[in-house]
């Protein structure tokens, strides 16, 4: 399961409204200092997404709850977007390809554009299996982690 920690920033009759933040991957690998995506994704604000959930217990604004994904959904949506179209444009462009020879006409050509609308086919079926498989797919409340602590400096003054 994909866990990740959530601001309740609502909490209504056992509906608890979340903000996660949008993390990216870069800046945590060991190369982060020397590497240029880090350096472009250190450009960019950081994003945050709400949603609601239910919850079992009552929550109060500010509260930290662990909120988790089952991999099965990530993996599923990351094939929908990466797999289904490269799928498509391979299958196209084969088809393309076969029709030009029996056509006697330029096999590039032909290729590349079946290619084009065989992806863009795909990704929208894609776009609408996705649809329905982030309807389907409700983050859980894995654990719920009260207040968060502040942290008092002191300094000498």
């Amino acid at each position: 399961m994909m866990e990740e920690i959530a601001r309740v920033v609502d909490y209504q009759q056992g509906w608890a409204t979340v903000e996660v933040e949008l993390k990216s991957a870069c800046n945590h690998c060991a190369s982060s200092e020397n590497c240029g995506t880090s350096t472009i994704a250190k450009a960019f604000s950081v994003k945050t997404q709400r949603f609601s959930l239910p919850a079992d217990k009552p929550c109060q604004q500010g509260d930290l709850l662990k909120v988790g994904l089952p991999e099965s959904v990530i993996i599923k949506a990351a094939a929908l977007v990466y797999l289904l179209p490269l799928f498509g444009l391979f299958m196209f462009a084969i088809f393309g390809h076969i029709l030009a020879v029996g056509l006697d006409m330029n096999t590039n050509t032909s290729a590349m554009v079946f290619a084009v609308i065989g992806a863009s086919i795909a990704w929208i079926i894609g776009k609408r299996l996705a649809a329905k498989l982030e309807a389907q797919a409700s983050p859980v409340i894995i654990a719920y982690l009260g207040q968060e602590v502040g942290v008092i400096s002191a300094h000498n003054g």
